[in-house]
Parts: C-alpha cells; structure tokens; sequence
C-alpha cells in the first residue's frame, strides 16, 4: 500500500445548513393582550371597580357614582438584527445559506419579544393621565417566597388563591412560566403523577400542560439570582405586548458594502403590566 494516498483522499461536506438548538417561536406572545401602537407611546384605559349604593329613600336624588378611569403606558422599542453574505464567498460554499440567516434571524427575534414580556411583569408600569404616573409591582400582596423549595403544589396553589381572592375573572386564560427544572420538580410531585390529582394526559410524554387552571408555559430565560429562580403567573390580560412594527425580513445589496448581500430583520414592540391585581410572582429555590 502506497504511503502517499492520503494525497487522493477526499473530503464530503453537507449541502444542508442547519442551526443549532434554539427557541424559535415566541412562547409567551400568544398568552397576552395584544395590541397595535402608533407613535412614540401607546396609551390603554382602563376602568376601576365602582359600588352600588343602597337607596334609603323614596323619591330621592339620584346618586351618582364617580367611575375611574386609569391608564397604562407602552414605549414600543427598535429591534435589528443583520449579517452579510460576501459574493465572492458564495462560489466556495455548496449551499446559499440566506434563507437560514433569515429563520436564525427571526428566532433572535422571537425570543426578545419573550424577554420583553419577561421584564414588563415585575417591572414598574407607567401610566396616569401623561403616562408618568408609576406603579410598582405589590411584592407583599403578589409575591410567593422561595422558602428554600422548588416549584410546589402548595405554590400553585397559592398563586390560584392570590389571583381569585383579587376576583380575577376565571373565565379569563391563566399562564404560569417556569423552567425545566421546574417542569422536572412538577412531575416529581405525587400530587401531579397521581390520576386522582390530575387530568393532564401530556404527562404520558414527559410534558406538563395545565394543573390548578393555569397552562404552562416552559421558557429558559427566567431570569436567576442567588440561585432563586422568577416564574410568574398572570391572567392573559394583565399583560399586554404592544407592536409598533412587527417583525419584518429584508434581503438586499449593500453597495456601501461591496455589494454583498444583507439579510436583515427588525421590529419595534413594548410590554407592560396591565393590572397588579393580575400577575403573581412565584421563587423557585434551584441550590
């Protein structure tokens, strides 16, 4: 056997590019309100709970009874994302991969729409009249403390409790985002693997789907400190994600660019919290 054949040997590449494990859709966009918004802020109201008041005589004046009227505020944020594609690199690849810079693109985008959302739910909400008005998130009346435990039934419960003793409307769709190793802690509990608890058939494949009235969200970019992770549970319209432009894709020449090809995508949305009454946060200790 000749010792040089190795200089005949010859190299197989794949004509298929294909993008690694990543969030593509947004998980959290269809579990809010959603609303367009034209302008720099976009502003939403809202009216309050009044009371009935008893009548004490016949004939009497006609009471009338103040409604309020509150407002909440949505700055929509630019979003971009772009890379080039050389024309001269485009002979030495076997595949155009544009059309895959543009679904990695759009992904990117997805998950800063969740991560918008993320943030607005604890965040301090503008609103009032000129939407300077702030409202910060009740920590004492809306918030489940870790108590060195993961995710629990006892917390579920708790956050069904919190968000039914503020008459959120039960008829209205309830989410709670969490993690995998949430998910894992979940279907751990013999509460939640027991056909007495649970109704859940997802559970047959691994996954969690809906317990205590609220539908699972599973999303990866909670955010951590301290090794105590954030989940929340909220009712649909207690969120709100504002478009200003939703997610558009270009692919064009950039002359200023020797004329390589651009693959570009951008959008410009906004997230607040909508009502306190509706959203809970809920620690889950991860040490």
């Amino acid at each position: 056997m000749s010792f040089e054949i190795t200089t005949a040997m010859v190299q197989q590449y794949n004509d298929n590019v294909v993008l690694l494990q990543q969030q593509k859709p947004s998980r959290l966009r269809p579990c809010v309100r959603e609303e367009g918004v034209q302008g720099e802020y976009g502003f939403f109201d809202q009216i309050d709970q009044t009371a009935a008041q008893k009548r004490t005589q016949r004939h009497g004046d006609t009471p009338l009874i103040s409604t309020p009227h509150v407002r909440r505020r949505v700055a929509p944020t630019p979003f971009d994302w772009a890379d080039l594609i050389d024309n001269f690199d485009r002979p030495t690849l076997i595949t155009d991969p544009t059309s895959k810079y543009a679904v990695n693109a759009v992904a990117a985008m997805n998950r800063s729409i969740d991560d918008e959302i993320i943030a607005a739910a604890l965040a301090t909400a503008y609103g009032g009249r000129d939407g300077t008005t702030t409202y910060a998130f009740p920590t004492s009346t809306h918030q489940i403390v870790h108590g060195s435990a993961s995710l629990t039934i006892a917390k579920l419960l708790s956050a069904k409790e919190i968000l039914d003793s503020y008459e959120n409307d039960p008829d209205e769709p309830r989410f709670l985002a969490l993690n995998a190793k949430q998910v894992t802690a979940l279907l751990n509990t013999t509460e939640i693997k027991s056909a007495d608890y649970n109704t859940v058939k997802a559970l047959v494949k691994g996954e969690l789907d809906t317990f205590c009235g609220f539908k699972f969200i599973r999303t990866e970019r909670l955010p951590s400190a301290s090794s105590v992770r954030t989940c929340y549970a909220w009712s649909k319209n207690s969120m709100l994600l504002g478009i200003g432009t939703d997610i558009v894709t270009r692919v064009s020449e950039r002359a200023d660019k020797n004329y390589a090809t651009q693959v570009y995508a951008g959008m410009s949305i906004g997230a607040v919290r909508m009502d306190e009454k509706g959203v809970v946060k809920v620690e889950a200790y991860e040490g």
